[in-house]
């Protein structure tokens, strides 16, 4: 082998550059890396802050977003009134304004989402001022904050007396009601009722609101007659029993104030069928009382011939109209008379039961009882 065979050896690798040329690119790479980690904590600290700027935008919203609202319970009291048919919103807005809650709004948030809140009644209720809506819906959900202006009308009472029974249990002035009862076509009668409100303001008990009217009312009491008048089938049960309806209100109308005791009531109303059958007087006491200037306990000869044409005594048949409110028993009474011949009824105990007689002999003698049972 010669020289000429063997590759000459170099100090430097021929894959290797110079070394000013590995510097230039040493330092281009360290910039490089350099470069991508500046960039990599660029993009993590714009990571952080954008965290916490959502994190922030999160708190701003949750704060800022919410429907300002009151806390805890409240003091004090006030009384608001919930308008019929009013939604969750309008409610927030009486609210606010009696500085209950401090928005509709939170209000109306709470209630939208609490299915209870459809429970709330037209009403006056009684809460407190500055509290929370959630407070609030509670107070309005309890019974025991209803402020009501409750009328209770007692079966038997007269027009006269139901209208003072009212102005007396609400702010309502006697004198507005009394100009609506001159006016019942506002108040929808029932045809039948031939324009008389005596007898068809059904005696129940009702809650008037602070903000009713005279008209409002009476219409109520009217609509309850007519509820009734349909549970009790009144028309077609008047047809039956051979009277119109507002004959069957106007018996049942005497049966209500001739006794207290409802098992009574359909042997009264035989007696009345019975003596109107064989055109007789009925003598019914109470349409005497009923345009007597004062109310007696108990009435003397003479005041059986006051001139009136509910006075019974004088006049033959049915009066012109009710003398009463009747109730459910007493129409039920007047639409199925017992089967019977009474035509006398008399008051023979100290507690206003009464005994019942088909002949003249028999009703002197029950009669002479009831005097020396009641001392009358």
């Amino acid at each position: 082998m010669t020289d000429r065979d063997i590759e000459p050896k170099s100090s430097q690798p021929p894959y290797e550059a110079a070394p000013e040329q590995g510097r230039r690119r040493l330092a281009r790479g360290q910039r490089q890396r350099r470069s991508a980690a500046a960039l990599l904590v660029v993009v993590v600290i714009l990571g952080g802050i954008g965290a916490v700027a959502i994190s922030s935008g999160r708190k701003v919203i949750a704060t800022f977003g919410k429907p300002a609202d009151f806390k805890g319970e409240g003091t004090g009291a006030v009384t608001v009134v919930v308008p019929k048919g009013a939604t969750a919103a309008k409610i927030g807005e009486v609210l606010k304004k009696a500085d209950v809650v401090r928005s509709a709004g939170a209000f109306t948030a709470v209630a939208r989402s609490d299915d209870r809140a459809k429970a709330i009644q037209p009403g006056s209720y009684q809460l407190k001022r500055r509290m929370s809506s959630k407070a609030a819906l509670e107070l309005l959900l309890d019974p025991k904050s209803r402020v009501r202006g409750q009328v209770i009308i007692p079966e038997g009472l007269t027009l006269k007396q139901i209208l003072e029974a009212i102005a007396k249990k609400t702010k309502i002035p006697l004198a507005d009601l009394q100009a609506a009862a001159a006016k019942p076509a506002a108040l929808g009668l029932p045809a039948y009722a031939e324009g008389h409100l005596e007898g068809f303001l059904f005696p129940a008990t009702y809650d008037v609101l602070p903000d009713a009217t005279a008209t409002g009312v009476l219409t109520t009491m009217v609509n309850r007659f007519e509820q009734e008048a349909t549970t009790v089938s009144l028309v077609d049960r008047a047809k039956a029993a051979n009277v119109t309806p507002l004959q069957a209100v106007i018996i049942a109308s005497m049966i209500e104030r001739e006794t207290k005791y409802p098992e009574e009531g359909p042997k009264i109303a035989r007696v009345i069928y019975n003596r109107l059958k064989q055109n007789q007087p009925l003598q019914i006491d109470a349409t005497v009382q009923y345009l007597l200037p004062k109310q007696k306990p108990r009435l003397l000869n003479t005041d059986l011939t006051f001139p009136s044409p509910y006075n019974t005594y004088l006049h033959t048949g049915l009066p012109p109209g009710a003398i009463s409110s009747p109730g459910t028993q007493s129409l039920d009474a007047a639409l199925a008379p017992a089967k019977g011949t009474w035509r006398w009824y008399v008051v023979t105990t100290a507690d206003g039961h009464h005994e019942f007689a088909d002949n003249e002999q028999d009703f002197l003698r029950l009669k002479a009882k009831g005097k020396a049972a009641t001392g009358g």
